[in-house]
C-alpha cells in the first residue's frame, strides 16, 4: 500500500451534474454541480463510507490502480492515518492484541488508535506504524 486514494469515475448526468462512482466501493456514489463540488462531495462520501466500515469492522478494500478515464479521490486527512494503520495491520496479519504487545501498551489503546470517532494523537499512530515497519508521509499534489 502506498497511496490512500481510491479511483472513481466522474461522468456528467443528463441534468448537467457531475456523478461520481467509486470503482472499489460500489455502494458509494455522490454528485456535485461542477467538478470542484463533485470532488469535495466524493472525498466526503469516501470518508463516511470508510469510517463506517472501520467502525463496524467490515472489510475495507485496498485501493486499486486507476485505469484510463478514472480520477483518484484521496481519503480525507482526518481518517487517512487510521486507515493506513488498519490496512497495514491487515496486510501483516497483526491483530490489536499483537500490536499492543509489541508496543507495550494496552489493547484498548490500539482500539482507540483505529476508532474513527476517537481523536488520536498523530504521534500514537506514527508509533504504531513504526512498530510495524512503516511510516506515514504527507504528499502535496496539484488539485485535479
Amino acid at each position: 500500500m502506498s497511496s490512500l486514494t481510491y479511483p472513481a469515475i466522474f461522468t456528467t448526468g443528463s441534468d448537467g451534474r457531475i456523478l461520481v462512482e467509486f470503482v472499489d466501493l460500489p455502494r458509494v456514489a455522490t454528485d456535485g454541480s461542477d467538478e470542484s463540488e463533485a470532488m469535495e462531495e466524493a472525498i466526503d462520501a469516501l470518508g463516511s463510507d470508510l469510517s463506517i466500515r472501520l467502525s463496524l469492522h467490515e472489510d475495507i478494500p485496498v485501493p486499486s490502480t486507476a485505469a484510463e478515464g478514472q480520477r483518484l479521490v484521496p481519503v480525507p486527512l482526518w481518517l487517512a492515518p487510521k486507515l493506513a494503520l488498519h490496512l497495514t495491520m491487515r496486510e501483516q496479519g497483526v491483530n490489536n492484541s499483537e500490536l499492543a504487545r509489541r508496543m507495550g501498551i494496552h489493547e484498548r489503546a490500539v482500539r482507540r488508535l483505529l476508532d474513527p470517532e476517537h481523536a488520536s494523537k498523530p504521534t500514537g499512530i506514527q508509533a504504531a506504524l513504526r512498530t510495524l515497519g512503516k511510516q506515514a508521509a504527507l504528499e502535496l499534489l496539484d488539485a485535479a
